[in-house]
């Protein structure tokens, strides 16, 4: 697998000697090839979501099913070497923050899971964190395909304080003021130098992080609309039928992505001995 993959990367990366329309095409294909294996794991849980919607499993609740299937898709991912034992540490993290945030959001009415499952505590099904986790796995593979480097990265203490603001805001908006409109003017103080700088065949490309956190957000907005409808998990206004996800569920994603990125990032800045 590797070794095509390698073969696939070398033959999209630019030549001098083509003309600009080739190679702009060509990093075009480099880079929606490269988000496309960067989302594996992501778009296996759309596809199992997909097939336990339209297939009959009435010896298996579905819930149950999908756990089953996102831990051995896990531990496939793992023994092939696409995920190393740091990135299912990570994924797991994820899976694990993901489950609180679940369990908290399914009591206070936020959204349910109206099925029935062997593997469902409090009302949250366990397979769940993987919606999350998923979320990591990209981040994760995107960090390594596109070869990632964060310019002006904010310190570490500033990076930490609003990724678990963010974080709490989650819960406390249930009971409380809404933080997220007082967040958002500090995101742009705390993150507005900072670059992330991809290499999708060859030529290195840089971004504002800022904008980074929006488009990613929005992607996840897009996935969460087709997770509804193959009924992932419901809302209260989609119980009468499915309808389109509230717009004001972009900035709760793209805030997630946030809290995923400081995350990744402080990690990779730890193993690499950085302190600040």
């Amino acid at each position: 697998m590797k070794r095509v993959h390698n073969h696939i990367i070398q033959a999209l990366v630019v030549d001098s000697n083509q003309s600009r329309l080739t190679s702009g095409v060509t990093e075009l294909v480099a880079f929606t090839y490269k988000n496309a294996i960067s989302c594996i794991f992501p778009v296996f849980i759309f596809a199992m979501l997909a097939v336990s919607r339209m297939v009959d499993q009435s010896f298996i609740p579905r819930y149950d099913f999908l756990l089953i299937v996102c831990v051995l898709a896990q531990i496939v991912l793992f023994l092939t070497g696409i995920e190393s034992k740091r990135e299912v540490a990570v994924i797991f993290i994820f899976h694990g923050l993901g489950i609180l945030l679940e369990l908290y959001k399914v009591n206070v009415g936020s959204w349910s899971y109206p099925e029935e499952a062997f593997t469902k505590f409090a009302g949250v099904p366990l397979y769940s964190g993987f919606m999350y986790s998923s979320v990591a796995s990209y981040i994760c593979r995107a960090w390594d395909n596109f070869d990632l480097k964060i310019v002006h990265w904010p310190h570490s203490v500033l990076a930490i304080a609003v990724g678990a603001i963010i974080y709490i805001n989650f819960f406390t908006n249930a009971f409380m003021a809404d933080l997220r409109w007082y967040i958002i003017p500090v995101l742009f103080i705390v993150f507005w130098r900072t670059k992330v700088e991809f290499n999708p065949n060859g030529i290195v490309r840089r971004m504002p992080m800022l904008l980074s956190f929006v488009l990613i957000g929005f992607f996840i907005w897009l996935a969460e609309n087709i997770a509804t409808f193959l009924g992932a998990w419901k809302y209260a206004y989609q119980h009468e039928g499915w309808k389109l996800v509230d717009a004001s569920k972009l900035t709760s994603w793209s805030l997630l992505v946030i809290v995923s990125v400081i995350i990744v990032g402080q990690l990779k800045r730890l193993r690499r001995g950085i302190v600040d």
